[in-house]
């Protein structure tokens, strides 16, 4: 009956319509080879092969979404550079509406890259922009947003840290979910944890959860159950989900808790496992699955995710399969 259920909901999520709002980021990932060391000093010289570009941040989660089916409206923030350009494209060409993008010059595109050998990271270069948007940035934020609120079934907020968690920004996304009666989900960062009081759902990892609330990070499964009380009381949301990694999820709400385990997997790379249960955990909420199957089925598609390598979504079919 569960597989039934899960399946039922899974299937349900084609077109569903999610609204994802984030650190928009490019992941580029530059492949070669190494066959010297340089003598300009000791590290090794790359020999250039190949580049990959991949949306990251919270246009992951905007991947993920699309894997599964749902259609997503991103509103975030883009330089205006060839990163962001490439980021809109490749965007556009998946069906995402990226009428609440906005591109601001001050601001470069945030870019990751990773330098691999020989399947090796040798080194990443992050070139970014921190500090929170402005006042002015995130009122045309919100004025976006809203032209588009009513057609979405459910919002998310991507939290990377990298200054679109601007306190005007997340307490207006938060006000308009409210009036528009939409369900709203944010992974937070440890360091804006507190910032999303009133959110429905929030799905810090253990490591997250507990620097949010200046906690020791190597906590037992009492302490965590305190960790996780802690902030639903704190944040007066409906449910926390705090992702554990190999050790699986625990999910709680006002009246109890549930442990859910991991899938198991001989590969376990948890490389953007949290924008995949965010963007599932999303997608099935607004499909109106309840929290524990839609936190069930994020937990079979994030077992898809960490058998791959690198950034990588599940798609329904690969789910499916999960289930069995």
């Amino acid at each position: 009956m569960k597989e039934q259920k899960l399946k039922r909901i899974l299937n349900s999520l084609k077109d569903k319509k999610v609204l994802v709002v984030g650190d928009v980021m490019m992941d580029q990932y530059i492949w070669g080879k190494v066959d010297r060391i340089s003598q300009e000093a000791p590290v090794p010289i790359v020999e250039i092969e190949r580049y990959t570009f991949i949306p990251g941040g919270a246009a992951n989660v905007v991947n993920n979404i699309c894997a599964l089916g749902g259609k997503v409206y991103l509103a975030g923030v883009i330089g205006n550079d060839g990163t962001g350009k490439r980021l809109k494209n490749e965007l556009k060409n998946k069906g995402v509406d990226t009428s609440s993008l906005i591109t601001n010059p001050r601001r470069p595109t945030t870019l990751k890259t990773r330098i691999i050998a020989h399947s090796q990271q040798v080194v990443r270069v992050d070139r970014e922009i921190k500090e929170e948007i402005s006042e002015d940035l995130a009122k045309k934020l919100l004025g976006k947003i809203k032209r588009v609120i009513g057609e979405v079934d459910a919002l998310t907020f991507s939290d990377y840290n990298k200054g679109m968690a601007a306190s005007s920004l997340i307490k207006g996304l938060i006000s308009l979910a409210k009036d528009y009666h939409k369900i709203i989900t944010i992974d937070p960062k440890p360091v804006n944890l507190l910032k999303f009081k009133g959110a429905d759902v929030i799905t810090p990892n253990q490591v997250e959860a507990a620097q949010g609330l200046k906690e020791e990070v190597d906590v037992n499964e009492k302490k965590l159950e305190e960790l996780g009380r802690k902030i639903l009381k704190l944040l007066e949301c409906q449910a926390v989900l705090i992702t554990r990694g190999e050790k699986g999820m625990s999910l709680f709400e006002k009246d109890k808790v549930t442990h859910i385990p991991a899938v198991e997997s001989l590969v376990y790379d948890v490389t953007g496992a949290g924008d995949t249960v965010l963007g599932t955990l999303t997608l099935a909420l607004s499909a109106g699955a309840d929290i524990l199957s839609a936190t069930k089925l994020s937990n079979y598609a994030a077992g898809v995710v960490v058998r791959k390598v690198g950034t990588a979504t599940a798609t329904p079919q690969e789910v499916k399969g999960m289930l069995k």
